[in-house]
């Protein structure tokens, strides 16, 4: 009993909702690596593509400085957001994958028990507890994407609020 008799036991069903699991996992952890590296290493380049962007439009006038800021913001924006509707949907579905998995393992595993005509406890509590791995799993690829999601969204409001504040200045 456990993992391997679990893999060894689930149907093509359970087999690809541990793929997607497994893949939901990889997209997040990516993510997740991807932006906290994109964020500490870029620190202070937003700030400098906002100079630049006023620099370059300073001598159409102020109105046209003033575009360009907010058009920077703007992309610094959409840069930041990149990716955190994945986060957010692997955060929110990750569970409800496992849970089904869970649900469907439950199920064969029952009828199984069924067939056989011997429910004692030994025959239930093995199948029903590996079913219940995919629930582990479905929480254990949602809790990292919904931290990471947490964190991301809060480190943009305020780098975005200090732009935002860096930009008036300017």
């Amino acid at each position: 009993m456990g993992f391997t008799h679990f893999l060894a036991q689930t149907d093509a069903v359970g087999k690809a909702l541990l793929a997607v699991l497994l893949l939901m996992s990889l997209v997040s952890w990516y993510l997740i690596v991807t932006k906290a590296l994109a964020g500490w290493i870029g620190r202070g380049a937003p700030f400098s593509r906002l100079e630049r962007s006023a620099l370059a439009a300073r001598e159409r006038g102020d109105e046209a400085v003033r575009r360009a800021l907010e058009v920077a913001l703007l992309e610094e924006t959409v840069r930041r957001e990149s990716g955190l509707t994945a986060l957010a949907s692997v955060g929110s579905t990750a569970p409800f994958v496992g849970l089904f998995g869970t649900v469907w393992g439950v199920y064969h595993a029952l009828v199984a028990i069924g067939v056989s005509g011997q429910g004692t406890l030994d025959r239930i509590a093995g199948p029903v507890g590996e079913a219940l791995i995919m629930t582990a799993l479905g929480l254990a690829v949602a809790i990292p994407a919904v931290l990471a999601y947490n964190g991301f969204v809060r480190a943009n409001r305020v780098a975005l609020a200090r732009l935002d504040a860096f930009a008036q200045g300017l």
